[in-house]
């Protein structure tokens, strides 16, 4: 069985982060573990508190998964602050883990911020160049490639300035745009490839990014190339959206047993 490794918050919700990527690794078949580097307080309806984990517990957290069950690949997710995110980076290079994927968590679905915003730059600047593929939504994007992410052809020359910071793939993530029709834009140094999935009328869409993203780990912890990683990814978190159990009074969770 291979191992895979998030780095990210807990979600006392259960639908996003820590939670939501053991479900879905353990749905791939893959052994999940995992560093946790922030608590949360949170529901479907919102984020009430965070608290960031010691950085000397973080420490030996990665340190104790890097000894005994060394990943065949990783995600980070909620890395709060741009010390969290220097510390990750810094372990990662040290242990010589890869297949990286960053989900550069910044804003929950409720609208609360998961992300110093002096931390953005860090992420850019020490994450990006270790990830096999980077899977920000539309904002991210914008952030992160600093410009305007409004349709697919920005989103295109956004992922292509992803690549440039360093990032060996980019997953520009289309959900938050207007239309019957989601469009999620893989860019590559080969070229780009747009994936089509209707849209799904619901508010059961908190944790698509953790989960996707998770999804993406697995595959390549499995050995899968990463285009076809990301289409099954894509396909389970679409699946997983339909069969969503409608629990909670917000932005509800998905469905990780499809």
């Amino acid at each position: 069985m291979q191992i895979a490794l998030t780095i990210a918050g807990s979600d006392s919700g259960g639908g996003a982060g820590i939670q939501a990527d053991l479900k879905t690794f353990h749905q791939f078949g893959v052994y999940g573990t995992s560093v946790i580097v922030a608590l949360t307080a949170q529901n479907t309806r919102g984020v009430r508190s965070v608290h960031t984990v010691p950085p000397a517990m973080v420490r030996d957290q990665l340190a104790a998964v890097a000894e005994d069950l060394a990943p065949a690949a990783l995600k980070t997710g909620m890395l709060a602050s741009a010390s969290l995110v220097r510390q990750v980076a810094d372990a990662i290079r040290a242990y010589g883990w890869s297949r990286l994927v960053v989900d550069p968590v910044m804003v929950a679905t409720s609208g609360d911020r998961l992300l110093d915003a002096d931390a953005e730059a860090v992420i850019r600047e020490s994450l990006l160049p270790l990830a096999a593929v980077v899977t920000p939504n539309l904002e991210e994007a914008a952030i992160l490639a600093q410009m305007e992410v409004v349709d697919a052809a920005s989103m295109e020359d956004a992922g292509r300035r992803l690549l440039a910071s360093g990032a060996a793939a980019v997953l520009v993530k289309g959900g938050h745009l207007p239309g019957d029709t989601l469009v999620d834009i893989l860019v590559t140094p080969q070229g780009t490839r747009r994936f089509s999935h209707p849209r799904v009328p619901t508010t059961s869409t908190h944790g698509t990014g953790c989960t996707l993203s998770a999804a993406i780990t697995a595959g390549l912890a499995l050995g899968r190339p990463l285009e076809a990683a990301v289409a099954e990814a894509l396909e389970y978190v679409h699946r997983a959206i339909v069969a969503a159990p409608g629990l909670g009074g917000g932005h509800g969770p998905l469905n990780h047993n499809v």
